[in-house]
């Protein structure tokens, strides 16, 4: 099997899909995806939260990123360094610190935020087109996150709608799992 190729499939299947979604339907979903979040264990105790900005296709971070800020926790955003793969996290204090970046992605502004130069801990919310039970994912094709998670040193969770979850996903070698699964329907730990 060729793996890329495969993952190719997926991602376009997926992505027209995510398109496709009636956005009554897409904010219904989010609400329950939100709930599941909001009352993760590992969620209420981090002090730290990396946290992806989504876009349009994504599941909607916005409640969780102003949940975690009304909470006093510290939230970290990603910012892309490089065409490459290569991200940083910035800690924003409210989400008027964004402005729109790469991919056309809302991003914090190096020049105002200070860089998360500690990756040892806290939860990081990992986006994702589809993901497998197992928390392996297909994004959208450019590695940023496999490359971050290979730094982090906390807990991981996939967030994805169920209708996008399927038993096995091809897996290269570079790619990977996250600790905990989260959809609107259901909550699998990847021990």
């Amino acid at each position: 099997m060729n793996v890329r190729e495969e993952k190719r499939r997926f991602r376009a299947h997926f992505r027209k899909l995510r398109e496709q979604c009636p956005p009554e339907v897409k904010q219904r979903l989010d609400e329950g995806l939100t709930a599941k979040v909001l009352s993760l264990p590992e969620y209420l105790s981090c002090d730290t939260l990396f946290v992806f900005v989504s876009s349009p296709i994504e599941c909607d971070t916005t409640r969780i990123i102003d949940d975690a800020l009304c909470r006093g926790k510290r939230v970290a955003v990603p910012r892309c360094t490089d065409r490459a793969g290569n991200m940083d996290f910035y800690y924003i204090r409210s989400r008027g610190e964004l402005s729109p970046g790469a991919y056309g992605l809302s991003e914090p502004d190096p020049a105002t935020c200070e860089r998360v130069t500690d990756l040892s801990q806290g939860l990081c919310i990992v986006p994702g087109l589809c993901f497998d039970y197992e928390g392996y994912r297909v994004g959208f094709g450019k590695g940023y996150y496999d490359r971050f998670l290979d730094q982090f040193g906390g807990v991981t969770a996939g967030i994805c709608y169920s209708k996008y979850t399927v038993r096995q996903l091809p897996r290269g070698a570079h790619d990977r799992h996250t600790d905990i699964l989260i959809t609107e329907k259901f909550i699998n730990r990847n021990g």
